[in-house]
């Protein structure tokens, strides 16, 4: 059995069942050094947060590199010129060698990449969102556990200071039980709304048929790669707009304070009638969660597409582009990435806050590679960040269908639409399929 072979054989079996984590040091065990052994790193993406992503870990081996853009791959190239180069990610992935791989590329592609790496022993950082679908994110949940292979979803702030001081807040009671939580970002979209019908040459150095990868077939168009409009985000082929892009970022702090999983009901808004390709100017979506253990039921609202909750008294939303905002029975919270309020000011002038419980993060990529060498845990693992995706386009889903959906998470059916099916999973183009 070759080296690779026996250190992933002695992984899985060794690591913790269930849990996402390998036992401590086993991987440093399985090679026979220590756990200061720097990891084989593919990376799937090098351009973009592709390179933002190889530059946090480039602390380790990175010995492949693969992107559809050769223009891209050459650059990247210049700064790992060791590492071999691929244009298709399931080339890549059949390099013996890789340990880890680090997914950056567009939406579509995270849980095809992402899974195929898991199902042969990788570890794996995907960027946010980690799924197309929510189908696909219980797929990403379920693998990770059953692969017990280290993983995390790339929402880097959640290894900031100040989302940690508020769930400590909202976790301790300072404002109460909480029973509303509201959150926005100002982003909305430009550009056409329908599907171009010039047919530009594509680019040289492009690979557009790995591009689209599992998405339908589709003409080039330099719309869906152009910064300030609609972009490939904001088409249903490719992405699910702002609630799928920064939805990650934002609900993933009411989601971590209010220790949140799967909601009862969603129901969404937008502007009428529904256009079939792109996502909407601007949405709204509310969850209805059901009490957790003592928490109070909550119900969680997003805004997006320049929408703002109503503004409390001793603060103006919409001066904030993105935050959460929680209302307790006690009084309110108002956090975005780097700042928090608590309101009324007169309640609160002589507030303590509690002593910080929960422990600095030792950077969000270093999470995820001190996990892939002793098993230390992360706190973006698939598991979790699973769950908020799934949660999160549960919105995209209500929106589309045209009705307030309940939910069985436990089947993945919304049991009061049938209709719902076809955006809770979809089809794949031939040799893309996830399953």
């Amino acid at each position: 059995m070759s080296r690779t072979s026996n250190r992933r054989e002695f992984l899985k079996s060794s690591a913790l069942a269930g849990t996402g984590y390998w036992i401590a040091g086993s991987f440093a065990v399985a090679r026979g050094r220590s756990a200061n052994d720097k990891l084989n790193i593919g990376m799937l993406g090098v351009h973009s947060r592709g390179a933002a992503n190889m530059d946090a870990v480039a602390s380790e081996n990175i010995v492949a590199l693969c992107d559809v853009d050769e223009n891209f791959l050459a650059e990247a190239s210049k700064k790992h010129p060791k590492a071999k180069t691929y244009i298709d990610w399931r080339k890549m992935l059949d390099q013996k060698e890789i340990d880890a791989v680090v997914v950056s590329t567009t939406e579509h592609t995270h849980a095809p990449a992402s899974l195929a790496a898991m199902r042969r022993g990788m570890h794996v950082y995907c960027e946010k969102p980690l799924a197309h679908t929510v189908h696909e994110a219980r797929l990403m949940r379920e693998t990770s556990k059953q692969m017990k292979v280290a993983t995390q979803m790339g929402t880097q702030i959640h290894a900031g200071e100040n989302y940690r001081r508020v769930v400590e807040l909202i976790r301790s009671g300072a404002i109460g039980p909480v029973r509303e939580a509201h959150s926005w970002v100002e982003q909305g979209i430009e550009g056409p709304r329908s599907r171009p019908q010039e047919i530009p040459p594509v680019p040289t150095s492009l690979r557009w048929d790995l591009w689209l990868g599992p998405a339908p077939s589709r003409p080039y168009h330099p719309c869906y790669f152009e910064k300030r409009s609609i972009s490939w985000q904001n088409w249903w082929d490719f992405g699910n707009g702002a609630l799928g892009d920064m939805g990650s970022h934002i609900i993933d702090l009411p989601f971590w304070a209010l220790e949140l999983q799967h909601p009862t009901t969603v129901e969404a808004e937008g502007p009428l009638p529904v256009r079939p390709e792109t996502y909407p100017d601007y949405l709204t979506v509310r969850w209805e969660h059901p009490a957790r253990g003592s928490r109070a039921p909550v119900k969680l609202t997003w805004y997006d597409g320049k929408q703002w909750p109503k503004s409390p008294e001793g603060v103006d939303l919409t001066k904030w582009h993105l935050g959460t905002m929680f209302v307790g029975d006690k009084g309110i919270l108002v956090a975005d990435y780097r700042r928090y309020l608590l309101l009324p000011e007169a309640d609160f002038k002589d507030f303590k806050a509690p002593p910080p419980s929960i422990a600095p993060s030792p950077g969000h990529h270093q999470e995820w590679l001190n996990a892939c060498k002793t098993g230390e845990p992360t706190l973006c693992n698939f598991d979790y960040s699973g769950a908020l995706v799934e949660h999160n386009l549960l919105g995209t889903v209500a929106f589309r269908a045209g009705k307030k959906l309940q939910w069985d998470p436990e089947n993945l059916k919304a049991t009061n639409c049938p209709e719902a099916d076809r955006f809770i999973r979809k089809t794949y183009r031939q040799g893309w399929e996830c399953e």
